[in-house]
């Protein structure tokens, strides 16, 4: 299937290459109606708008990516200090691996579009990946005006795809793909999956519902049930999330939006909601211990992909919630988030908790908002598996950001974060990095 999805992929760049002119202006423009844009105007769109800007007239390919080169210059410390022996791995400035995302989305029929997204590099898979593929209906091909009148409200997705909890993953940083985030790195704790399901979304005149239902891991498993001494039968139960919320234009400068999200899956053998991720952080190895090569050769970049997050752990049983809001006013912008998340992971028979907060005010201004400077503040409150109290993670983070054109940004911040309550035994104890990193970045 791997390989099936690639070849399409390439069979697309293939023929948008070999197209007649008109047609390949056609293709590369993105004439397929109910899509997110992947440049500079996909920004601040969360779920895909009942909007048919193109009457149907055959099939039609668009081809996007996203492409991100970084250079970091982070300096870290534990209560040991600031020295190569202190029990951390030993970082100095320098550019991170390039990274790059390819996205194919074929019209298949009126309103009936498919999906292909692949990692061609990233920081964790330097090799390529496919990140999922979906169908998505905003019509259905059936007679009957009923048929027509649900549709008129309502979208239906089938495949692989980003699950649509909460509505920090319509902001966040995925691999090579970085216009929508006005910073570097996502949150502290990343909730970002892409599962097997469905989705339904119905919305009317700014007011929006979804439900969904997958199988609540990344990978596609039909292993038999197993079983431990902690928890039983470890059973591969569905995973259940929804979404309401209210998104209006209130006036022409001013647009206010509220969500509420939850997530519930009650067994699974590796639910990844919170380990989803399979580009990895935009901090490469702040806060990692030394690296040992494995057998299998695995490098430090993809072995420790996630520096900077801290991951629950909560692989067998989740509980989640979501709240965010979000004001644009003129060229200001204000986005929050509250979660609240419980679970445990296979071995364990009692449930641990994080609390976590974020708020970030941007400001874009200049011709077409093509620049921005911004600040975010993100806390982490969280019960770790081996840890008998809880630990605290705070980050402050300052941007800016040109974009020379609607496909091209360039983008750095400034960032501190500090990890708090560690026990003493325990490398992150009396931790902090601080630097900055810049990002040029192009979207498509």
């Amino acid at each position: 299937m791997k390989r099936l999805f690639q070849n399409i992929a390439y069979l697309s760049f293939l023929l948008a290459a070999v197209a007649p002119a008109g047609l390949r202006a056609q293709t590369l423009q993105g004439s397929i109606p109910y899509l997110r844009a992947y440049d500079k105007s996909g920004i601040n769109v969360f779920e895909s708008q009942k909007k048919d800007s193109a009457a149907f007239d055959g099939v039609k390919v668009r081809i996007g990516a996203g492409f991100t080169q970084e250079f970091q210059n982070l300096k870290e410390k534990n209560w040991m200090g600031e020295f190569t022996n202190n029990g951390l791995y030993a970082i100095s400035p320098g550019f991170n691996q390039a990274e790059a995302n390819l996205y194919t989305d074929f019209l298949l029929a009126d309103g009936i579009h498919l999906n292909v997204a692949l990692y061609l590099s990233t920081r964790h898979h330097n090799e390529t990946w496919v990140r999922g593929g979906y169908l998505q209906f905003d019509k259905l091909p059936f007679k009957g005006q009923i048929w027509s009148d649900i549709m008129k409200y309502t979208t239906i997705k089938l495949g692989q795809f980003e699950i649509n909890y909460g509505d920090q993953h319509f902001r966040r940083t995925d691999g090579g793909h970085a216009l929508y985030n006005p910073f570097i790195e996502n949150y502290i704790v990343d909730a970002f999956a892409t599962e097997i399901g469905g989705e339904v979304t119905v919305q009317k005149n700014g007011v929006f519902g979804m439900v969904g239902l997958t199988n609540g891991m990344l990978k596609a498993s039909i292993d038999s049930v197993v079983r431990n001494v902690q928890n039983g039968s470890i059973r591969k139960n569905p995973a259940v999330y929804a979404k309401i919320g209210i998104d209006r234009q209130v006036s022409e400068l001013v647009r206010l939006r509220v969500s509420a999200s939850g997530y519930h899956i009650n067994s699974s053998p590796s639910n990844d909601l919170y380990f989803g991720d399979r580009a990895g952080s935009s901090y490469w190895m702040v806060m990692e211990k030394p690296y040992v090569v494995p057998a299998n050769g695995e490098s430090a970049y993809e072995g420790d992909a996630f520096s900077g997050r801290l991951n629950p752990g909560f692989g067998y049983k989740v509980d989640a919630a979501m709240f965010n809001a979000f004001a644009k006013i003129a060229g200001f912008e204000l986005f929050g988030t509250y979660e609240y998340g419980e679970g445990r992971g296979t071995t364990e028979k009692i449930n641990r908790h994080f609390n976590q907060y974020a708020v970030d005010g941007v400001y874009r201004f200049g011709h077409k908002e093509n620049l921005f400077v911004g600040a975010r503040y993100n806390g982490v409150t969280a019960e770790l598996k081996g840890i008998n109290s809880a630990i605290t993670v705070n980050r402050f983070a300052a941007a800016a950001g040109w974009f020379l054109t609607k496909n091209v940004l360039l983008k750095g911040e400034y960032v501190t974060q500090s990890y708090l309550d560690f026990p003493t035994n325990d490398y992150r104890s009396g931790g902090q990095f601080h630097g900055y990193v810049v990002a040029a970045t192009v979207g498509f």
